[in-house]
């Protein structure tokens, strides 16, 4: 668990997976996590998935520049365009900005 300073950006994936090409898909969302953390202003990832495919993805940014670089790397944008073809029957995306930040451990 991290604890995020003020103004981190979180980029919210709330996505429905279909059941095409699983291992594709796998493949694909762990090349996007290990490209992710080479970018620079990276600060981490939560994700969470169903068994009926809806996920969330939270990756945690520096600041908006740092977002917006993410969003607009080449790789990315492939992938991404992979998951409207064939991973994804639907998905939102939420930018937002960490006011506090918390951890709790028993």
């Amino acid at each position: 668990m991290t604890v995020f300073t003020p103004g981190t950006i979180a980029v919210i994936f709330c996505a429905q997976r279909t059941d095409e090409d699983d291992s594709g898909y796998a493949q694909a969302a762990q090349a996007m996590e290990t490209l992710a953390a080479q970018q620079d202003g990276y600060r981490g990832m939560d994700h969470s998935r169903s068994e009926d495919g809806s996920g969330i993805t939270v990756s945690y940014w520096a600041n908006d520049a740092a977002a917006k670089a993410w969003r607009d790397n080449s790789d990315h944008a492939a992938i991404r365009e992979s998951g409207r073809a064939k991973w994804y029957s639907s998905y939102s995306l939420h930018v937002a900005s960490i006011e506090r930040s918390y951890d709790w451990e028993k």
